[in-house]
Formats: structure tokens, sequence, C-alpha cells
């Protein structure tokens, strides 16, 4: 059955009042708005309809748990001092107490208690006191604590002691040790006797920040008083001491407290115990254990503990592990602390074995070690050992004790794997990485190392399974991993697997942001756009690869030269024959030359020339006879003409017949200037002057009626006498194929 929550039964009007210390549940269904704007007899009705009925009990609710509840659910305003006054006409101390005793906030609590004083309503005894500044040191307002304590003398409540060891402990629990001085001094000041109980106070105070001089001079100051210390005072002391390094000193107050009769206990050898542990002093560590035992001090968990942590950090492995089966046949259970304490000893001794069998003890008793740490040092040393299922087990007790695994654990396993060529084994633990988002926490303190996830990456993608290890990357790449080795498998992986695009994307991704690409990355994408019949992309892929600085293969040259040919993209072979040649790439002359015919067929002439012009400053030589035959033959006379204009004009070794072949054709087209023009250019450079068909262009210009270019030829030839066959030229042009 559902109720109003107890926060709205202030809202009850005054007939309700008459019982103060009572609660009436009220169903949810009967909101306290109804019940205020009720008339008086409905109220008593609606109340009545929903006590609990006659032969059931139900336990009501404290007014001071109500009064708290109130406090938490709203702020502290007028209203709703008011509205407490209504649920309480009267205070008591009793009420106070608990009220503040119960309060969650401690600002909630130091309201209340200022309020109910200033309004009259109740003058606060010493239990109040104690309790607000108990409550204020806690939350570390110790200003309005200390107004509290000396304002206590004004309202005629007396202090004593217990109050000033409050604050003593809260100023010291702060870090505030000056103000614990002060406070410590006022005592004398105001006349509050001080006995052991402050001293021993104040003593943890100081020697917790090192002060352990000042803490000497006290507690000769406490013995000039006239002040015998106690057990607890000298355990204090020891532990002071052991914490700022003070071994001698520590020594002489353990001897001191003999010499007094006072008989160490447990604690005592304990912090002894500890203290030459620090020191690596085993020795008189397990004089003092023995003597323990032989007074019939039976030694504690923190006892053995602390001597297995001195042997573990000597190396004393061996001591350790017998010390820890001895606790256990007594019947002291080791805890988290012991566990923490001795498995990293015997990882680093490798004792593997006696490893696993602590941490299955662990799993069965479910506790957990103070330090996560250790199943990172755990995993490392089964894997070196060479048992997996021994690593895979400590990684299960992790889940088995909550513990949260990282990134890092799942690394160590994933990399023995791997080295251990179980990949299916790898691949699984990889799988729950990815779907929970392990590598992607922000709490992660051990990170996923580049030997663990570099192998898992580069088998899923030799073995076509490159979606995957894109998907966990990417999740790596959102913790900022810009791996090369990483990125260049993925490309390697999608090339091989048929997808260019998809490693295309990762190209693009890695020259966003810096990351260097290998040759061999990019060999496999352009063959992969090969073979995919994308020529255009491969090309697009082969500039990238030069512009990372890298040479291609004179093989992916002519690769991707041949497919821009074949898919009818002469240009776009033209401009890959351009950057082979500017790579100093001089092999493959057979397809260059198709190349540079179908520039010419096609009647891109000037880009012709200018990659023939290009393979000449290359020391390339092209058949340039072939190209003016096939030119003349397919009736591309323009072509022709420019070419061999281009030939003469850099002293070309050009044969006589592909003169006269570039001449008829041009004739034959009714080009008689274009052919006079060429045919002067030839004569100047000593070349042919029987031409069979030099009559027949002279004939065509004077009916063309061109008579002028007719008579100059006519006198050239007639004042050149018998021309030489050929023009030996200044540069070869041989084809070489």
């Amino acid at each position: 059955m559902a109720f109003l929550s107890v926060s709205k039964r202030y809202h009850l009007n005054l007939k309700l009042r008459v019982y103060p210390r009572i609660s009436i549940p009220l169903h949810f269904s009967t909101t306290t708005q109804d019940l205020n704007n009720a008339p008086h007899q409905q109220q008593e009705q609606m109340v009545s309809a929903h006590r609990t009925p006659r032969g059931k009990t139900r336990n009501p609710e404290k007014t001071e748990d109500i009064i708290c509840r109130m406090m938490d659910n709203r702020a502290w305003t007028t209203r709703l001092q008011n509205s407490i006054r209504a649920l309480v006409p009267e205070f008591d101390h009793s009420l106070v107490y608990n009220v503040l005793h119960g309060a969650k906030n401690s600002e909630h609590a130091l309201q209340f208690f200022r309020w109910v004083e200033r309004a009259g309503l109740i003058r606060h005894d010493r239990e109040a006191h104690l309790k607000i500044i108990e409550i204020l040191g806690r939350a570390s307002k110790l200003n309005h604590a200390r107004c509290i304590l000396l304002d206590m003398a004004k309202k005629g409540v007396e202090w004593d002691e217990d109050f000033f060891v409050v604050m003593i402990d809260s100023y010291g629990k702060a870090g505030i040790v000056q103000e614990a001085v002060k406070i410590f001094q006022k005592m004398e000041e105001l006349g509050v006797d001080r006995t052991i109980k402050s001293y021993d106070a104040f003593f943890k105070v100081i020697l917790r920040r090192g002060r352990y001089m000042m803490a000497k001079r006290y507690f000769n100051k406490m013995l000039s008083e006239g002040i015998e210390p106690t057990r607890h005072t000298y355990n204090i002391m020891l532990w002071g001491f052991f914490l700022s390094l003070r071994l001698d000193t520590a020594s002489r107050f353990f001897e001191d407290m003999r010499n007094r009769g006072i008989a160490p206990d447990a604690v005592t050898y304990n912090t002894m115990i500890n203290g030459y542990t620090r020191f690596k002093r085993m020795e008189e560590a397990e004089k003092l254990f023995v003597e323990m035992k032989a007074k019939n001090l039976a030694p504690t968990v923190i006892s053995y503990t602390t001597m297995i942590k001195g042997y573990v950090t000597l190396e004393q492995v061996e001591d350790g592990l017998r010390l820890f089966e001895e606790m256990k046949s007594f019947g002291i259970k080791p805890n988290a602390t012991t566990y923490s304490t001795l498995l990293p000893g015997l990882c680093d001794a490798g004792k593997t074995i006696e490893a696993k069998t602590i941490l299955k003890e662990m799993v069965e008793r479910y506790i957990a070690p103070k330090d996560n740490s250790i199943f990172i040092k755990l995993l490392n040393s089964q894997c070196n050992s060479g048992d997996l299922n021994a690593a895979s087990d400590v990684l299960k007790a992790m889940i088995r004790l909550s513990i949260p695994t990282e990134a890092g654990h799942y690394g160590v396993l994933i990399e023995n794997f791997c080295k251990a060529n179980e990949f299916d084994r790898a691949i699984k633990l990889l799988d729950k990485l990815v779907e929970k988002e392990i590598v992607l926490r922000p709490e992660n303190s051990l990170e996923i190392e580049a030997n663990a996830y570099n192998p898992m990456i580069q088998y899923l993608c030799h073995h076509g399974q490159t979606g995957r290890a894109e998907v966990f990357f990417r999740q790596l790449m959102k913790k900022g991993v810009l791996d090369p080795t990483a990125f260049n498998n993925l490309i390697r992986g999608h090339a091989k697997e048929g997808n260019p695009g998809l490693a295309f994307e990762i190209l693009k991704i890695m020259g966003r942001r810096g990351v260097p690409k290998d040759a061999d990355a990019y060999k496999l994408l352009i063959e992969s756009y090969l073979r995919k019949g994308e020529p255009a992309d491969a090309k697009t892929a082969l500039d990238g690869m030069m512009e990372d600085g890298h040479i291609p293969e004179s093989g992916i040259f002519k690769s991707v030269m041949e497919s821009l040919f074949e898919d009818g993209r002469i240009q776009t072979a033209s401009r890959a024959m351009k950057s082979m040649v500017e790579k100093g790439v001089k092999e493959h002359m057979d397809l260059v030359f198709k190349i540079l015919e179908a520039l010419l067929m096609r009647g891109h002439v000037e880009e012709a020339l200018g990659r023939i012009e290009l393979l000449m400053q290359n020391g390339c030589a092209t058949n340039i006879d072939s190209l003016l035959s096939i030119l003349s033959e397919k009736g591309k006379t323009i072509a022709a003409l420019k070419l061999l204009d281009f030939g003469l004009e850099r002293d070309c070794n050009i044969d006589v017949s592909s003169y006269e072949k570039v001449l008829d054709a041009l004739l034959t087209a009714g080009k008689t200037l274009n052919a006079y023009s060429i045919l002067c250019k030839i004569m100047e450079k000593g070349g042919i002057t029987n031409w069979s068909s030099l009559q027949d262009l002279i004939k065509s210009l004077n009916q063309e009626g061109n008579t002028k270019q007719a008579n100059i030829l006519s006198r050239m030839v007639q004042g050149s006498g018998t021309a030489s066959g050929n023009k030996k030229g200044k540069k070869q042009a041989a084809f070489a194929s």
C-alpha cells in the first residue's frame, strides 16, 4: 500500500497536532493539499479512512526522522521552520539530539541547532553542543565549531576535555596542525584540565604530520605535570616515530615503556615489527615476533601480514610463504592486505603455481585485493611461464571478484595468445573488448599496447576479417591511437578483400592526421583498384604514393598505364607516364609508344610533343619515324606535320622516307601550303630535294594561285643542286623498343 512521504505530514492542521509524536500514514491518493483544504469533519473522515485495519500493527515513524526528511527535501526557509513548529509544539533535549544525529547534511544540522536556540524553543545542553561540534568537525567546518565551543561559557554550559579532544582531532584530520596546537594550549588558558586523553589526541595529530620533536617536548611536559603515559600513549608515540623514520627514538621509547612496567600488547608489537620491516631489519622483527608469541600474545592477521611484507620486500618469498601457511594452520584467515602483500612477491619470484593457488583461494572466499595492479602482474607472470590457461583464470577471477577489467588486462592475454598462435582465443577476447567498449572507458589506467593490438589486427586483415579489425581500431582511434602499422594493415586487408574504397578511406584518415603510409600498402591498394576495374582511382592512389615520397616499382607504373590505356583514358595514362619518367623509370617504352600514338591520333598533339620532349630530356629514345609513318597512313596530316616540325627544330634523326610520307599525305589531302612550308624547312636543314612529287606540289601551288610560293620552291630546287639523302641531327631519336 502506498503512503504519503513523511515530509508532507507537517501539513496536517491543528486538529491533528493533538498527537505530535504519532505519525499518521496516508495513501498517496489523499494529498496533503486535499487535507488542508478540507473542512474539519472531512479531515477526520479522510484520516480515519486510511488508518491501519484492526488486527494489524504499523511502526509509526519517529518525529525526529520526519524533521530530518523535511530538512533534507526542502530549503531552509521560514516556511520550513513554521512547518517544524507545527509538527512539534514543544522541543526537548532528546529530540534535538536525535535530529542533529539524524541530519544528513552538516549545514542542515547547524541551521537547526542555531534556529531552535535563537527562537527560544530550547537551551542546548552539553550533549547537543558536543554533538554539533562533532558534526561540524567531520564536515571540516572548523570555524563554526570553534565559535560554538568558545561561546559555551556565555550560555552557561561548562567546558570539559571531551570538547577539546574532538576539536584537536578534527583539526588534525583537516591537516591544520597549528590550530590543533592552539586549541590544546587554549585548554590550559581556559582552565580545562588536561588528562592523558587529550594528550593522546594531541600526540596523534602532531605525529601524523611528522612533528616528532614537538611530541617529545610535550611528552616530557606531560610527565612534569604528573600525568602517567598509558600503553595507548606509547603505541601512538611508537607509531609516530616510525612514521617519521626515527628508529632509534622509537627503540628508546619502547625500552622506556618496559622500564615503566607497561607490558606491550599486540598493537605495540605490531607497531614495532612494522617499523623494523620498514627499515629492512628483519632479524629484530623476527625476535619481536617470537617474543610476542612467547608472552602468549597471539599474533593477529596484522602481525603475520607485516612479517610477510618484510620478507617479500627482502625477496625472501619462501619465508613469507611459510608464515602464510603457518597463520592458516593457526586458524587465522588471511585478509585482502595479506593477499595483496604476498602475491606480487610470488610473481616476482616466478612462483606461478603458488600464485595460482592463492588466487583461487581469494576467489573462493570472495576477497578482492587492496591493489588492483596485482592482476596485471599475475597476468604477465602466468603468460611468461607459458601457462595461458592460468592467465585466463586471472581475468575470470577479476570478473568473479567484481573488479573492473581494463583494456590493458585483455591486451596482455591477446598478445600472448597471438604469440602462441592461439588466434581463436585471442579473437574471442577481442570481441568482448569491442562489444563492451572497454577500450573507451575513461577510468582506464591500463591501455592496450601496440604489441598486443598490432598482431591481432594483422591476423584479422590477413584472414578476411578486416571489417572486424577496423571496428576495434576505430575505438582505439577515439583514445588517440594513431599507429602507422595498424593503419597500413587495415589498408592491406581491405585491398586484399577487394574493398579498395574502404582502404582509401583509411588512407584519407591517415593523411588528415599526418600518419606515415607504407609503400606496400599503396601497392596493394593500387592493385585492388585495378582488379576491380577502377584504373582512375588506381591513378589517384599512385599519385598519393608519390606525394608521400615513395617511388613506385616499375611494374606498378606499367599496370596503371595499361589499365588506363585499355579503359580509353589516354590522357590520364599520359600523366602516369609523365610521372614514371620523372621518377627515373625508363622501361616499358613499347607502352609509352602506344600512349604517344593514341595522343596524336586523338588530336592531343601538344601534350604528345611535351611527353616526347620529356622523354628526350631523360635519355629515353622515341621512334619518331614510326609515329610519322602511322599518322601519314591514317590521314592525321596536321599531327604528322607538327611532329615533323618538332623533330626538325630539335635536329632529330629522321629518315627521308618519313619526310616523303608526310609530304605525300599533305599533298594528297590538298594541304599544299602546309606541304610547301614543311618542305622549305626540310630543304633548309639540308634534307631532300629529289622528292618524287615535288613537281606535283609546284603544279598544285600554281593551280591554287600560290604562284609566289611555287616560284620560290622552284628556285630553291634549282639552286640546291643534288640534295643529300638525309640530315644527321644533333639529337638521336632512334626508337629502342
